[in-house]
């Protein structure tokens, strides 16, 4: 559910921000007020492509974002999708944010995304049918998704069934490669797995040569410094060690007299204890090393090896490890190859039976809840001053070139918006506000047919903008009850210019346009009491309000409120 909208710089708004609610959200406003600019905005947080045309003259940039609440039934597939991007979700919210410039920018829930991850994420967030374009995505998976949900389809055991098939068809043609090809491969992977096994690798060893090799790269300044730091601190007559110890001497006279000073005693004595342990160390450690040129030819020698092994097939020791696994295991099922494609195909036909079975499944189903869905938008869509003749054809075979993750079906939605005409798919018919009011019909059918299974809560936003085009009297009326009715489970958003439409509103957003200082500005806000009488009266006898219009206002928003 769309929670909230604010825009920045963004054509004629410099500064919006816009909170929405459950149910039905109606905007009306003047002619040239701006209506189709929220949607706008909100198709561009979809993933719509955008244009530094649309930033406010004057600023540099057009900044636009919006809160969503994510429902507990979208929220795995929406968590699914940010992890998959590298990107922190919430439990209940999902924060949306685009920068439109000559160089634009996107953040989900304030991390850097891109525009391709908003498309992955909007159909689990928002629907939006426009005048101005078809059916957004209203593609073949789009159809076979509306269908699915009003039969209730259970994708989950197809999708399975057909990955198994899927991975297992991968690895037949694997093994079956040309004799030809599979002898190079052969002759490759067997250079491969003996190289990294000669080189013998250890886990870190590259590191740990490293600064072996700096330590005898550098013998003699490594000696000198640590005997020069040791006589400093423990060998000479001036040493810090010395020192320390006359000081105690001087101490020890000074304590007979002042026996305060025992504890500052101990601290010398502490100090010098610690100074003689570090310098031991050093000279430890100096004795133990030895310039060997030897020694160091040999571990150039090694790190030489690890980095050409590591350019090879690296660029780490355990990925040169992890490979040389790898072909071992090839070079394995080419030598088993014979007994191997034996058991893949014994496989294969079980996975390709288990397939068929889900997928006849499903299409049986669809079959089935095509004819009922077709009749109830037959009926929503002449209830919506269409006269028109809607089909859901299903086609496609259980052969194998069809198999995909959803199934083997495919569904087209035809359409005849004239009597005497024939039926054409629904994406092409030309009428952006028909193309409107047939998704409205299509939403309420499922909404319908699936309302049993459902548990309650908001599913997502449905934008529809100015659905009623070309429509009037009863139809209007019909077009509101509807939405009303599609609202109870689902947010809707809509824009309007019919008072019999706005007068079904849960919450009624007044769009506006006026002067100020020298520039246009939009504003949107929300109305109620006699601001919203005064709103559907304009809408029913335009700016000039009369008694009449008052009147009339009031009793249609009694009889539909």
């Amino acid at each position: 559910m769309l929670v909230e909208l604010r825009l920045e710089n963004y054509a004629v708004i410099d500064n919006l921000a816009v909170e929405f609610a459950p149910g039905l959200n109606l905007l009306t406003g003047e002619t040239g007020a701006g209506k189709s600019i929220l949607i706008d905005a909100l198709a561009l947080l979809m993933g719509d492509k955008g244009s530094p045309d649309l930033v406010r003259s004057g600023a540099e940039r057009a900044v636009l974002s919006a809160v969503f609440e994510v429902e507990s039934r979208s929220d795995k597939l929406v968590s699914q999708i940010l992890e998959h991007n590298g990107i922190d979700s919430d439990e209940s919210s999902l924060i949306l944010r685009r920068e439109i410039a000559a160089k634009g920018r996107v953040f989900v829930n304030n991390q850097p995304a891109t525009v391709a991850v908003l498309k992955q994420l909007a159909p689990h967030l928002a629907s939006i049918h426009a005048q101005n374009e078809s059916l957004v995505s209203f593609d073949g998976a789009v159809r076979l998704g509306l269908l699915d949900a009003f039969a209730g389809t259970q994708r989950e055991p197809v999708m399975e069934a057909f990955d198994n098939w899927k991975r297992i068809v991968a690895k037949i043609a694997e093994l079956e490669h040309g004799e030809q090809d599979r002898l190079r491969l052969v002759d490759l992977w067997t250079f491969q797995k003996r190289e990294i096994e000669d080189a013998k690798l250890h886990q870190g060893e590259d590191e740990r040569l490293e600064v072996e090799k700096r330590v005898l790269a550098n013998a003699e300044k490594i000696y000198n410094s640590a005997m020069q730091a040791f006589d400093l601190l423990y060998e000479g007559t001036s040493s810090t060690s010395s020192s320390l110890r006359a000081a105690q001497k001087h101490l020890e006279e000074l304590i007979r007299y002042e026996p305060k000073f025992q504890e500052a005693l101990s601290s010398l004595e502490t100090a010098r204890i610690s100074v003689e342990d570090v310098g031991a160390s050093l000279r430890d450690y100096a004795g133990g090393i030895e310039a060997s040129p030897e020694h160091l030819a040999k571990i150039e020698d090694r790190l030489a090896l690890l980095d050409h092994l590591k350019r090879k097939y690296g660029p780490t020791l355990e990925d040169i490890v992890k490979l040389g696994e790898e072909v071992t295991r090839k070079l394995s099922e080419i030598d088993n190859k014979d007994e191997i494609l034996k058991e893949l195909r014994a496989e294969l036909a079980a996975a390709a039976e288990k397939y068929l079975q889900a997928a006849r499944v499903i299409s049986k189903k669809r079959y089935e809840a095509a004819k009922k869905l077709e009749k109830l938008v037959q009926a929503e869509i002449n209830e919506l001053a269409m006269k028109s003749q809607f089909r859901i054809e299903i086609s496609g075979t259980d052969e194998e070139s069809n198999w995909t993750l959803s199934g083997f079906d495919q569904a087209e939605f035809m359409i005849s918006t004239n009597p005497g005409e024939p039926m054409h798919p629904l994406e092409q018919i030309a009428s952006g506000g028909e193309l409107s009011r047939v998704m409205l019909a299509l939403k309420a059918s499922v909404e319908a047919g699936n309302s049993r299974r459902k548990t309650g809560g908001v599913q997502r936003t449905l934008i529809f903008d100015e659905i009623d085009t070309g429509i009037g009297g009863r139809a209007a009326e019909a077009v509101g009850k509807k939405l009303k009715s599609l609202s109870r489970s689902n947010q809707v958003l809509c824009v309007t210019h019919l008072p019999q439409i706005a007068t079904f509103a849960d919450h009624h957003y007044l769009i506006e346009k006026k002067q100020v200082a020298g520039r246009t500005r939009t504003s949107v806000r929300p109305i109620v009491g006699d601001e919203r009488t005064e709103e559907i009266a304009r809408m029913l006898s335009g700016a000039k309000l009369t008694e009449t219009s008052l009147k009339h206002a009031e009793q249609m928003l009694q009889a539909n409120g």
